[in-house]
């Protein structure tokens, strides 16, 4: 009997990049909450100079596939349409242009209004620290994907609504020096997991499917003892570890009513601003590695850059940084089947080297810088 043709192997670069494209980019903070909103439209229109450098990056590296962190979520602003068709698909600074045909947006939690006193100050204020999940304006360090590749919609699942509660094993925090809980029940009852939302974006590369496992877990700072924020990060981060072990854990189900994890041998990556460090002292311990050294990833390849070692040259993990604060914060992790590792980096040029004026700073396109690898799908 002949035997079925073997699927031949496909090719593509795949990137994360936070892009700081919310309004702590282009207003003053007294601005954030009445203004916020109308804050990256405003930008767009001005063709700001930071967006500008932001598509330059892009169109530099090439990926097919990226993830897009800080990117607001404004259902009626058509902002990611804004992106593509007036920076992406125009010429920056010679770099060719880049289509990206397809492209998935959705709800987050940041900057959604909660009823409750969250950081227990004393005032229930919706939104801010009050939100469930920190932001100033409903969307803001919104997420996206942006690929050269069809995206099925319908295999794609959203977790925004996953309550932190039903994570077994929670990290509920509690009020320093006490046994009550710093979340009382009614809030627990309704608080979500995700920060922003956790999504499985099933992109279909040639006659693969691949699922991009998207996220931006809370930083693990600005709360206190308590360490609500790190927590919260750390199961953030355990959502991915518990979805890609097994396909049978319903514990997980998903905005549109689906329930378990990941279905066994399928081919993934991990991508976003994971805010977790092996270096971090900030991280409840143990953060980053419950997907580094996950049997069903391959962790041990890190990219780096020579900008990132030269920023900090006391530092021997500098080279691995993709943080201006001197952290690797931002992955592209792949699964252990089904994917080859061909190469990585980080953009990170040297200051000597062209375009280091993209990198200068903040303002200039982010704090974050993009990393990428190379991967075959087999």
């Amino acid at each position: 009997m002949a035997k079925a043709p073997k699927t031949p192997p496909a090719t593509l670069r795949v990137a994360a990049f936070n892009v700081s494209m919310d309004a702590s980019n282009y207003l003053s903070a007294d601005k954030w909450q009445t203004e916020g909103a109308q804050a990256l439209p405003q930008a767009l229109a001005d063709n700001h100079a930071q967006i500008r450098a932001i598509a330059e990056i892009i169109q530099h590296v090439r990926p097919d596939i990226i993830v897009l962190n800080e990117f607001d979520y404004l259902p009626d602003a058509q902002v990611l349409e804004t992106f593509q068709q007036a920076f992406l698909s125009v010429s920056q600074n010679g770099e060719a242009p880049i289509d990206y045909p397809y492209h998935f947006i959705a709800p987050v939690n940041t900057g959604r209004a909660s009823p409750y006193d969250l950081n227990r100050d004393g005032k229930a204020q919706g939104v801010g620290d009050d939100a469930w999940g920190y932001g100033n304006y409903e969307g803001q360090y919104g997420m996206a994907v942006l690929s050269r590749h069809p995206i099925n919609l319908e295999a794609t699942r959203t977790f925004q609504n996953f309550r932190w509660q039903d994570l077994p094993g929670a990290l509920r925090p509690l009020i320093p020096g006490t046994h009550e809980y710093w979340y009382n029940d009614d809030i627990w009852n309704e608080m979500p997991l995700s920060s922003k939302s956790h999504w499985d974006v099933v992109v279909k590369v040639e006659d693969y499917d691949l699922h991009v496992l998207v996220s931006h877990p809370t930083p693990p700072v600005f709360d206190g003892e308590e360490n609500r924020n790190g927590r919260r990060n750390f199961d953030e981060i355990r959502f991915w570890r518990e979805y890609i072990g097994s396909q049978s854990n319903d514990f997980i189900y998903d905005d549109q009513g689906r329930k378990g994890g990941l279905v066994e041998q399928s081919r993934f990556v991990i991508a976003g601003d994971l805010n977790a460090s092996i270096e971090s002292d900030d991280n409840v311990p143990g953060a980053i590695s419950q997907l580094l050294e996950h049997p069903a990833v391959q962790g041990e390849y890190v990219p780096t850059s020579a900008g990132g070692a030269a920023h900090s040259p006391d530092n021997p993990l500098a080279a691995e940084h993709t943080a201006s604060w001197r952290k690797r914060a931002d992955y592209v992790l792949p699964s252990s089947f089904g994917i080859d590792i061909i190469d990585g980096g980080v953009f990170w040029p040297l200051p000597e080297q062209a375009k280091a004026d993209l990198v200068s700073s903040r303002g200039s396109s982010s704090d974050h810088r993009l990393v990428w690898i190379d991967i075959q799908l087999q």
